[in-house]
């Protein structure tokens, strides 16, 4: 079951702590892997979800995993939610401390959709003018290439949508037509 206040304090508490032991972005590091691996291997986050296998034996698969790759206040802090019995919630833990991890150093996420891919040109024209509206100084681009759009970009910036695609104009025009009384009276 999906807890977003329980995964929310667990990553609050591993930013404050790996603030106060000058770790962070060590421990950033380490969850960007293990977000890696959550995703990439079902099998891992299945075992960490089975109620069936025990803890220690958790704790010495996690150990196995992650030898030489963490650190040691990330793999301290997994053994605390394999013991607190919250090793199933460490995708949403994860997810959580990148999005604090983002607040903490002002990161804005930025999704930019097209129709083919961008140059550096264009990417870098772009960012400058996201810079210059939004005061933004720290972006973290994700770029999509979808073909429907057919030209033009979708800009998606937290809860903001820019749609400045050709496909999106032409379905406004659609609907213009469709609700034009004029072109109804004609037919």
């Amino acid at each position: 079951m999906h807890n977003p206040r329980l995964a929310a304090r667990y990553a609050k508490a591993i930013v404050d702590l790996s603030i106060e032991k000058g770790q962070l972005e060590t421990v950033y590091a380490d969850m960007q892997w293990l977000q890696g691996v959550c995703k990439s291997n079902r099998d891992f986050v299945n075992l960490l979800r089975s109620p069936i296998v025990k803890s220690d034996i958790k704790k010495k698969i996690f150990g196995t995993v992650s030898a030489g790759r963490i650190g040691e206040l990330t793999k301290g802090f997994v053994d605390l939610l394999i013991t607190k019995h919250r090793e199933n919630k460490l995708p949403e833990i994860i997810t959580a401390f990148i999005e604090v991890y983002k607040e903490y150093n002002n990161i804005h996420d930025v999704t930019l959709t097209t129709a083919t891919p961008v140059d550096d040109n264009i990417r870098n024209a772009i960012l400058d003018q996201i810079r210059k509206t939004t005061g933004f100084e720290k972006i973290e681009l994700e770029e999509k290439v979808n073909p429907a759009l057919i030209g033009g970009l979708v800009l998606r910036m937290g809860d903001q949508l820019i749609d400045a695609s050709i496909a999106y104009d032409l379905k406004t025009i659609a609907r213009q037509f469709e609700n034009n009384d004029f072109l109804y009276r004609i037919r």
